[in-house]
C-alpha cells in the first residue's frame, strides 16, 4: 500500500512539473514589433499580460528578422515608436549617429534593438514574457480564453485570460481559430480599388532572409565557402540604385547598394530587393516543419548573394557578423515576412480610404489608432507570374489605420495585430512597415486594456475611449506632420481632426508622404460651417457663413447656430487658459485657436461613433 501511495505521489510531482496554470488579463501570442508594444501599453494602463515568444528576443522584424532600418514615420514619432527611437538616440549618441544608411533616418544593430526593448519591458511590472515558448490549443471559455504554453523543456502551462491578441508574424492564431481572413492579391469586387485586379489570386510579396555583415577592415578576407548552386548571373544588375518610384534610368553603384542598409559600428543590413536576396516563398499555410524546411532555400539565396558581394564585387572584407544573433549560422532567428494572412475585419481599410479619406462612404479617418507615411511598396521581383501593378507609383498621402481593422467581423474576444490586420493587399504595402506595426501594437494593447478594465468585449469598446488612451500616451491618431506630440495643443488638434470639423491636407511626397494641419492658418466662416454640417444637419440650408476669416465675434455668433451661447469674453478666457491670449476681439483666429474653442465648447469628440466613423446617435 505504501509503495502504491509513493508511486502516486511521485507521479503527481512529475505531472505538476509538466502542467501548470497561470491567470492574467491578456494573452499576447508573439513578442514581435506589435506584441511587445501591446504589452507595454497595456501595462501602462494598469493591465497585466503574458507574452508568448518563440525566440529569445523581443522585436520581431525589427530585431529577430534583422530589419533594423526603420521605414517611415521619421517626422511622426508616435507614442512608443518615438520612445524607442529616443532610446536608440541615447545609446548611440544622437540622431546623426543612427543616420548610417540611405534607406532610413534610423538604423541600428538588431542586438541593440532587442536590448532596448527588453529594458523597456523590464521596467513594467505588469508584463511576463515567456521566451522559447510555443503555443497550442487556444480555446474560448465563459470568462475569456485558455491557451497552452509549451516551453523548450517540454513543460506545459495552461494560461487563462480575458482577451487574446494575435501578434504572430503570419496570423497563425486567427487561422487556428478558423477566423475568416484573406490571402494574396484582392479582386476589385472585394476592395473596390481601381488598381486592384479583376480576379484575385493567392500571390503574396517576396520575403527576405536578411543577414548582417560586418566590415573587418581592408586586407581581411571573410569570403564564405562557395554556396551550392551558385550562379553569378542570378545577381547581375544588383547594383542598380535608381529610385523605383521615379522614371529614372539605371544607376549602377555597388558601394551605394551596400550602404543602403549601413548600420552603426561598420555593419550592413543585407535586405536588397533588386536582383538581391528577396525570394518568393508562400509558406503561410504550411506547417511549422514545412516552413522551416522551405526557409532553408531563403537562407541559401542570401548566402549566394553574400558570396556574390564578396567574390564578384570584391568586398571580401565584409563578412557575416556571427556575434549579432544568438544563432550558430549567423542568420537572424526569423525571416522578414512582408505579407501575412489579412483579417476579415469590422473595417476593410482599402486604397480609396487613403487616397480620398473624406470622400468615401466610410469615414475611417475618424476612427484612427495608428499612423503611417510610407508609400505603397510591394516586392514582387522574384515571382515571374505576378500581375504587373506598379505599386510604388500609386501616390498617396499619409494616413491613419482604423480601429475596426484590428477586430474580427464576427468573432469575439480576439484582437489581431502585426501585418494581419484588416487591410487590402495593396494597402498592406504601406501598413506593413515597422513604425506602423509598432503603432498597431500599441493600439492593440490600449484596446485590450480598455476592454479588460470595462469588462467588455473588444468589439464593444468605445473607439473614442481607445483614442483618448492613446493620446494620453502621446500616440498619434491623426497623421499630422506639423503637430508633434510636444505641441501644447497636441490633443485638441488631434481630436478635432478625428471629428472632421477641421480637415488636414494630404500630400503625396517622395517616400515620406504628408498630411498637414496648418495650425497657424486662418479659418474662414465657411470652412467652419462645412465642418459643423457633419454634426448639425439643420445647417445644410444655412448660408450665413462667408469666406471671411473668423474672429472671436463671428465665432461667438456661429456657435449660436448650434445653440451654444458663448460670449466673446468667455471664448477669450478659454484661449487664455491655453496661453493663447487675444486682447482684440477682431483679431483673426487660426486653426489652432478654433480647434481649442470647438473642443472645449462642443466636445464633439465625446460623441460615440461606429466602425465606419458615423455617429451612433443619429438624433444628435
Amino acid at each position: 500500500m505504501k509503495k502504491i501511495y509513493l508511486l502516486c505521489f511521485v507521479l503527481f510531482l512529475s505531472l505538476t512539473q509538466v502542467f501548470g496554470q497561470l491567470k492574467t488579463d491578456i494573452i499576447i501570442v508573439g513578442g514581435g514589433a506589435s506584441g511587445t508594444m501591446a504589452a507595454i501599453q497595456a501595462s501602462r494602463l494598469g493591465v497585466k499580460s503574458i507574452v508568448l515568444e518563440e525566440t529569445v528576443w523581443l522585436g520581431g522584424m525589427l530585431t529577430s528578422a534583422g530589419v533594423s532600418a526603420i521605414d517611415g514615420n521619421h517626422k511622426m514619432p508616435s507614442g512608443l515608436w518615438g520612445e524607442f527611437r529616443e532610446k536608440l538616440y541615447s545609446h548611440y549618441g544622437g540622431a546623426a549617429a543612427v543616420e548610417t544608411g540611405w534607406v532610413s533616418n534610423t538604423l541600428f544593430e538588431p542586438s541593440i534593438g532587442n536590448k532596448i526593448l527588453q529594458e523597456m519591458v523590464g521596467q513594467e511590472s505588469n508584463i511576463q514574457v515567456m521566451f522559447e515558448t510555443t503555443w497550442a490549443n487556444p480555446v474560448k471559455t465563459a470568462n475569456g480564453w485558455k491557451i497552452e504554453a509549451r516551453g523548450k523543456k517540454g513543460k506545459i502551462i495552461h494560461i487563462e485570460a480575458k482577451v487574446l491578441i494575435d501578434a504572430t508574424e503570419l496570423g497563425d492564431v486567427m487561422a487556428n481559430l478558423k477566423v475568416p481572413y484573406y490571402l494574396g492579391m484582392d479582386s476589385k469586387s472585394l476592395t473596390k480599388e481601381s488598381f486592384a485586379l479583376n480576379e484575385g489570386n493567392d500571390i503574396i510579396q517576396d520575403l527576405t532572409y536578411v543577414i548582417t555583415l560586418k566590415d573587418f577592415g581592408q586586407g581581411a578576407d571573410k569570403t564564405i565557402k562557395k554556396p551550392k548552386n551558385y550562379d553569378p548571373s542570378e545577381f547581375a544588375g544588383c547594383c542598380d540604385v535608381s529610385d523605383p518610384a521615379t522614371h529614372l534610368k539605371n544607376n549602377n553603384d555597388c558601394y551605394k547598394m551596400l550602404t543602403y542598409g549601413g548600420l552603426p559600428n561598420n555593419k550592413f543590413m543585407i535586405n536588397w530587393p533588386k536582383k538581391g536576396n528577396d525570394i518568393y516563398l508562400n509558406i503561410i499555410e504550411k506547417s511549422n516543419s514545412e516552413r522551416t524546411k522551405a526557409l532553408e532555400e531563403a537562407k541559401q539565396m542570401t548566402l549566394r548573394f553574400v558570396y556574390y558581394i564578396q567574390h564578384e564585387l570584391g568586398f571580401k572584407h565584409l563578412g557575416i557578423a556571427y556575434d549579432e544573433y544568438p544563432t550558430k549560422d549567423g542568420f537572424p532567428m526569423i525571416p522578414y515576412h512582408r505579407e501575412s494572412r489579412r483579417l476579415k475585419a469590422k473595417s476593410l481599410f482599402a486604397l480609396q480610404h487613403i487616397m480620398t479619406p473624406f470622400e468615401t462612404d466610410e469615414a475611417y479617418y475618424k476612427t484612427g489608432i495608428a499612423v503611417g507615411d510610407y508609400t505603397i511598396d510591394h516586392h514582387h521581383y522574384k515571382y515571374g507570374n505576378a500581375p504587373e501593378i506598379d505599386f510604388v507609383k500609386i501616390r498617396v498621402p499619409s494616413y491613419n489605420v482604423p480601429m475596426g481593422s484590428l477586430i474580427p467581423a464576427e468573432f469575439e474576444g480576439l484582437i489581431v495585430s502585426e501585418k494581419s490586420i484588416g487591410v487590402s493587399n495593396i494597402v498592406n504595402g504601406a501598413t506593413r512597415l515597422q513604425p506602423v506595426v509598432l503603432g498597431i501594437g500599441q493600439a492593440s494593447g490600449a484596446l485590450a486594456a480598455v476592454a479588460v478594465k470595462q469588462n467588455k468585449q473588444p468589439s464593444e469598446v468605445s473607439i473614442r475611449d481607445v483614442q483618448a488612451a492613446l493620446l494620453d500616451h502621446k500616440a498619434y491618431i491623426m497623421p499630422y506632420i506639423d503637430v508633434p506630440a510636444t505641441d501644447p495643443q497636441f490633443k485638441e488638434l488631434q481630436k478635432i481632426g478625428a471629428t472632421g470639423l477641421l480637415r488636414g491636407t494630404g500630400i503625396p511626397y517622395k517616400w515620406a508622404n504628408q498630411t498637414w494641419f496648418y495650425p497657424e492658418r486662418e479659418v474662414s466662416q465657411y470652412e467652419l460651417m462645412q465642418g459643423l454640417r457633419l454634426y448639425y444637419p439643420a445647417l445644410q440650408t444655412n448660408w450665413d457663413a462667408s469666406g471671411e476669416a473668423l474672429d472671436l465675434e463671428s465665432m461667438s455668433a456661429m456657435l449660436k447656430y448650434v445653440k451654444k451661447d458663448v460670449s466673446v469674453e468667455a471664448l477669450a478666457q478659454i484661449l487664455a487658459k491655453e496661453n493663447l491670449v487675444f486682447t482684440d476681439h477682431k483679431s483673426k483666429l487660426n486653426r489652432r485657436t478654433v480647434a481649442v474653442i470647438l473642443d472645449k465648447v462642443l466636445n464633439l469628440f465625446g460623441q460615440e461613433i461606429d466602425y465606419a466613423g458615423h455617429l451612433k446617435n443619429k438624433q444628435f
